[in-house]
C-alpha cells in the first residue's frame, strides 16, 4: 500500500500538496517537520510536513520527497493550528503564513548546479566563443558551478543564454541541489600542549622563550588567566591579556606550543547575572498586580490602563517572575525595535540570561539560535522580547503574553501577506496554550478599551505615576499668534526657546517631537509653483539636505537638489513644511555650544542604531534629542523635564477614520516621557488651533472625553468597534485597466454583499512604483457572521482571475484596517 505525506509550500498557494514516502520514512515523518520536495519542472522546496496518510490524490501523480531535512519538528502543533487560523482569518494563502513564521534560513530552495558531461574532455576549445571556453575551462579544474560562480567568472549578469547553449552542445548538464545556510558560531581557544605539564618541561618552555618576549608574555598570560577561572581560554581574551596579537599566537601553534580547538557558541548568549534583589512594588502598583491575578481568574485577556511612568514595567516584571517560578515562558510584545534597547536591559538585570531577544535587526543566525532555544524550551528563552514577529517562534509551554503599548499600529503587518495585527492574532495563541495575556498601554486602542468596557477582556487601571510625581504640565502655544506678534525664531516660538534655555541651564535634557524626517517635505518654485514629483509615485520629493538630494520615502527614488526650476529654469527655488533634519540644524544655531542629536529613520540604520543614540542620551552626552514617533512610546530617561512638541496639527489631518485617535496616544505618549523622576516635568505644544477637542483632550488628560467622542462617531459612520473592515486594494500599471478591473469588482461584491461597500476609491497616495492603486472598503456590522462574507468575497475574486483581462491586476486583501 502507498504510503503520503501533506505539505505546505512556502508559496503563495492556498493548497497543501501530496507526495508519496517510504514505510519507513512514512513512520518517521512527523507534522512540523521540513521536507525537501520537488514542485514544478526542475525546483526543489523545503515543504512542512502536515499530516501523513495512505489517500492517492486523484488530481494528480503524486512525485516522491527528495529528503527528510529534520530530525525532529521545527514546527509544533499550536503553530500550525495558528497558521491555519491567520491564513482564514486574514485572508491569505497558508503558503504566505508559512514563509512569514520561519527564518528565511529555514525556508530553503533549490540551487542549479552545473555539471560537466562526459563529451567535455573531448571538445576542440577552438570552437568556443570566449565566455563557453571560461566556463569549460573552469569545470576542467573543479566538478562543479553554481550559477553565481558564472557570474563571477564571466563578469556578466546574464548568463543563461551562454549556459544553453552549452547544454545544447551537450557539453554541461544541470541538476537541482539544495543547502543548509546556517552555520553554528564557532569560538577559537588555546591550550597549551600536554607535553607541557611536567613542572620540568614547563620550566624549560619558559627558559627557551626568554629571547621572545611577545611569545613569553602570552604563556604568562595564559596561567594568570587558567588560575583565576578553570573554563576554556579564548584567543579574544588571550590577546587582550597579553596585549598581544594573532599573528604571535599562531607562531606558538606552529612551535607546537599551544593548540587551538573550537567550541560551538550562540550568538545570541549574553553574560549578564541577575543583580537585583526582590523587586518592592509601591502600593498602587501592588493593587494593580493583585487585581490583574483576579481578572485572570475571569478573563484571558487583561487590559492593563496606566498613565505614563506608572510602573507598569515593575508589575510586568512580576507577572513574569510567577510564570517563569512555574517553568512557563513568556512572550513580551514591542511595536519598536528602540524600545528591545531599555526594556532588554531592565529585565536583564532582574532575570539574568534568562532573556532572548527577537525582532528583524536580528541576522539570520542569530534568528535561528533563538528559535531552536525556544523550541527546546531552553532556560536562554524563558522570556523573549521582541516585535510582531517573535509571535511565531515554537513556543509549546507558553504561560503569559504582554502586548505593551498595544494600541500602537506598528503591531498591523501592511506587506506582505500575512497582513496579520500581533496583538488580536497573539491573543489566539495564547488561548491554545491556555496562557494569560495582558494589553498595556496608557492610551489603549478604542476597540480595546470597548471590549474592556464591555466585559470580553479584563480591566485594571493605574491612574497615579510612581512615587506620586504628577503628570507633567502642558502648555499651549498659539503659533497664529505667535507668527502675528513676530515671536518666532524658525520654528520655535519664544515660550519654547525659553524652556529650552531654562532646562538645558540645570542641566536637564530635552526631546523635541517632529512626525516627518528629512528636512523638508517638498521644494516649490516661487515663479511658476512647480513642485519636484516622484516620477514613480504620485507624491513630492522630500528634501534631505544632509545628502542635498530629493528622495521619495515610497519607493526610494532619489535626484540631486536643482539648483533651478525644471520647468521654468527659475532659481527661486524655497522649502515647504518641515521635518526633523531642519530642526537639527535650526537648534544647532540657536544652543551652538550644546550636544544635539537626532533620532529618525535615516539615523537608526543598522543593528545597533537605536542603542547607540539611546545610551548617548541616558548617559547625559546628548543635551537635546530631536525625532519622529519612535521616541514617543515607552522609552524612559531620568534628567529629562521638558518635552516640545513642535507642530500638533499635521498628525490630525490625515484621511484616516482614526486620525484623532492617533493625535491624542501620540501627543499624550510623547508628552509623558518628561517628568518621569522627583521633578514634575513641562510640555510645550505649539498648534495653530489650540481649542481644537483633541488639543484639549491631550492637555486635561482626558482619554475618556477622546474615547466617548470617538465611539459616537464610530457608531454614526460604521467604523470599528461596531463595524469590521475588510479593504481590498487593486493596483496595476495601466491606469485604463485598472478603472475597469476595479469597477467590475465594485458592482459584482455590491450585489452580492448586503453590506455598505465603499469605492472604488484613489487613496491619498494614488501611484506607487508605477502602480495605479483602487481601493474597495467592506464594512461588515459586528453582529452578522464575517467567516461566511470572507467565503463570498474569495469566491468573487477567484471568478474576478478567470476573466482574462483581469489576472494581470494585483488584488491584496486586509482583514482589520488599522
Amino acid at each position: 500500500m502507498p504510503f503520503f505525506v501533506e505539505v505546505i509550500l512556502p508559496l503563495a498557494l492556498d493548497n497543501t500538496f501530496t507526495y508519496q514516502v517510504s514505510e519507513a520514512e512514512y513512520n518517521f515523518i512527523k507534522p512540523g517537520m521540513r521536507i525537501a520536495v520537488p514542485f514544478g519542472k526542475n525546483k526543489i522546496y523545503s515543504a512542512l510536513s502536515l499530516t501523513t496518510h495512505q489517500n492517492e490524490p486523484t488530481l494528480y501523480q503524486a512525485k516522491e520527497i527528495h529528503e527528510i531535512l529534520d530530525t525532529e519538528p521545527l514546527v509544533n502543533k499550536y503553530q500550525l493550528k495558528h497558521w491555519q487560523w491567520i491564513s482564514a482569518y486574514y485572508m491569505c494563502t497558508i503558503g504566505e503564513v508559512y514563509k512569514a513564521a520561519l527564518p528565511s534560513i529555514f525556508l530553503l530552495e533549490s540551487e542549479t548546479i552545473i555539471s560537466p558531461s562526459k563529451n567535455i574532455a573531448s571538445i576542440n576549445m577552438l570552437e568556443l566563443t570566449d565566455d563557453e571556453y571560461l566556463i569549460v575551462d573552469a569545470l576542467s579544474n573543479q566538478s562543479s558551478l553554481k550559477i553565481k560562480d558564472v557570474i563571477d567568472i564571466l563578469n556578466k549578469k546574464t548568463v543563461l543564454p551562454i549556459i544553453q547553449k552549452l547544454i545544447n552542445k551537450d557539453l554541461i548538464s544541470l541538476q537541482e541541489e539544495i543547502f543548509e545556510i546556517y552555520k553554528p558560531k564557532l569560538v577559537r581557544y588555546i591550550k597549551l600542549n600536554e607535553k607541557y605539564n611536567s613542572n620540568q618541561e614547563l620550566s624549560e618552555l619558559l627558559t627557551s622563550l626568554s629571547n621572545a618576549p611577545k611569545q613569553h608574555s602570552i604563556i604568562m598570560a595564559f596561567f594568570q588567566i587558567t588560575a583565576l577561572d578553570k573554563k576554556p581560554v579564548s584567543e579574544k581574551l588571550l590577546i587582550e591579556k597579553s596585549d598581544s596579537n594573532a599573528a604571535i599566537i599562531k607562531g606558538l601553534i606552529k612551535k607546537e606550543i599551544l593548540e587551538e580547538f573550537y567550541l560551538q557558541k550562540d550568538r545570541t548568549d549574553f553574560l549578564e547575572k541577575p543583580n537585583k534583589s526582590n523587586l518592592e512594588l509601591s502600593t498602587s502598583q501592588q493593587t494593580a498586580f493583585n487585581s490583574i491575578k483576579e481578572q485572570f481568574l475571569k478573563f484571558d485577556v487583561c487590559l492593563l490602563h496606566g498613565v505614563t511612568s506608572s510602573g507598569k514595567t515593575e508589575i510586568y516584571i512580576k507577572l513574569i517572575e510567577e510564570n517563569i517560578n512555574t517553568d512557563k515562558q513568556v512572550l513580551f510584545l514591542l511595536p519598536e525595535i528602540a524600545l528591545t534597547t531599555q526594556l532588554v536591559s531592565r529585565l536583564r538585570s532582574y532575570f539574568g540570561n534568562q532573556v532572548a531577544v527577537y525582532h528583524s535587526k536580528y541576522n539570520n543566525n542569530e534568528r535561528v539560535e533563538v528559535w531552536n532555544q525556544v523550541l527546546n524550551n531552553s532556560p536562554k528563552a524563558r522570556i523573549v522580547i521582541g516585535a510582531r514577529s517573535a509571535m511565531f517562534l515554537p513556543f509549546n509551554n507558553l504561560g503569559l503574553v504582554i502586548v505593551d503599548e498595544e494600541h500602537e499600529q506598528n503591531f498591523k503587518q501592511v506587506d506582505p501577506a500575512p497582513r496579520y495585527h500581533a496583538r488580536d492574532a497573539v491573543t489566539v495563541l495564547a488561548n491554545y496554550q491556555n496562557a494569560k495575556v495582558v494589553l498595556g498601554s496608557a492610551t489603549p486602542s478604542i476597540e480595546t478599551f470597548y471590549n474592556a468596557q464591555n466585559n470580553k477582556y479584563g480591566f485594571v487601571e493605574l491612574l497615579e505615576r510612581y512615587n506620586n510625581i504628577p503628570l507633567p504640565i502642558i502648555e499651549l502655544v498659539d503659533l497664529k499668534d505667535k507668527y502675528f506678534r513676530k515671536k518666532m525664531k524658525g520654528h520655535f516660538s519664544d515660550t519654547l526657546i525659553e524652556e529650552i534655555s531654562n532646562a538645558l541651564a540645570l542641566n536637564e535634557q530635552v526631546i523635541l517631537f517632529q512626525n516627518r524626517r528629512g528636512y523638508s517635505p517638498l521644494l516649490e518654485c516661487l515663479t511658476c509653483g512647480h513642485v519636484p514629483q516622484c516620477p514613480q509615485c504620485d507624491v513630492s520629493l522630500t528634501y534631505h539636505k544632509h545628502k542635498n538630494q530629493l528622495r521619495c520615502h515610497y519607493c526610494g527614488h532619489s535626484i540631486a537638489k536643482p539648483n533651478n526650476c525644471h520647468t521654468c529654469k527659475s532659481v527661486d527655488i524655497t522649502t515647504k513644511g518641515f521635518g526633523t533634519e531642519q530642526i537639527e540644524i535650526e537648534l544647532n544655531t540657536l544652543f551652538p555650544d550644546k550636544n544635539i542629536l537626532r533620532m529618525d529613520q535615516d539615523t537608526t540604520k543598522g543593528k545597533f542604531g537605536f542603542e547607540k543614540i539611546i545610551d548617548k542620551f541616558q548617559n547625559g552626552d546628548i543635551d537635546i534629542l530631536v525625532g519622529t514617533q519612535m521616541l514617543a512610546k515607552g522609552l524612559d530617561f531620568e534628567r529629562v523635564s521638558l518635552v516640545g512638541v513642535l507642530n500638533a496639527d499635521n498628525m490630525m489631518y490625515f484621511p484616516d477614520f482614526r486620525a484623532f485617535e492617533r493625535s491624542f496616544q501620540m501627543i499624550t505618549q510623547v508628552s509623558g516621557r518628561a517628568g518621569r523622576f522627583e521633578k514634575t516635568g513641562k510640555v510645550i505644544i505649539q498648534t495653530y488651533n489650540p481649542n481644537h477637542a483633541i488639543i484639549k483632550q491631550v492637555k486635561n488628560n482626558d482619554y475618556i472625553g477622546m474615547y466617548l467622542e470617538q465611539l459616537n462617531e464610530r457608531n454614526v459612520f460604521k467604523y470599528p468597534p461596531y463595524h469590521k473592515l475588510i479593504k481590498i486594494t487593486l493596483k496595476h500599471k495601466d491606469f485604463e485597466k485598472l478603472k475597469t478591473a476595479s469597477f467590475w469588482l465594485f458592482q459584482v461584491l455590491n450585489q452580492q454583499l448586503n453590506l455598505t461597500v465603499l469605492g472604488p476609491e484613489e487613496p491619498s497616495v494614488s501611484r506607487i512604483r508605477n502602480e495605479y492603486i483602487r481601493v474597495i472598503i467592506i464594512k461588515v456590522p459586528n453582529n452578522i457572521l464575517i467567516i461566511g462574507i470572507k467565503k463570498t468575497i474569495q469566491k468573487i475574486l477567484n471568478s474576478f482571475f478567470i476573466i482574462s483581462q483581469f489576472r494581470a491586476v494585483k488584488v491584496t486583501t486586509t482583514v482589520d484596517v488599522y
